[in-house]
């Protein structure tokens, strides 16, 4: 049976509610014997991206020898701080991305090339 860990976060609350998942970020873990899943959902910018680090360096002790899966499904943003955090796993995971849109792909391309992750206009 998988261990499944979930961390919620929510970035602005309205009237007691989460603002409808547009400014959040959900960390869910999947452990098996093989592997951990890491599963990110919505935004990983701003101060999520210094979430995300907090949650992997207390994760990463756990991973010992098994392989790291990053879902990027669900991920509908990334600034420049959170992809340096995701380019800091990789480097030290060989982690294996899961993608299913344009998007998510070039993610995961740009965070695991050798060029140095730019800055975003705008931002």
């Amino acid at each position: 049976m998988p261990l499944v860990t979930r961390v919620w976060h929510a970035g602005c609350l309205r009237e007691g509610k989460a603002d409808e998942g547009l400014n959040t970020l959900r960390i869910t873990f999947q452990d098996t014997t093989e592997a951990i899943e890491m599963r990110l959902e919505g935004r990983v910018a701003g101060p999520w991206a210094s979430e995300l680090d907090r949650v992997w360096l207390e994760t990463a002790p756990r991973l010992a020898s098994k392989k790291l899966i990053i879902d990027l499904h669900n991920v509908t943003y990334a600034d420049v701080a959170g992809k340096q955090v995701l380019r800091t796993i990789y480097a030290q995971t060989r982690a294996t991305f899961i993608t299913n849109t344009p998007w998510a792909q070039f993610l995961a391309e740009e965070v695991t090339s050798n060029k140095a992750v730019n800055a975003e206009e705008g931002e």
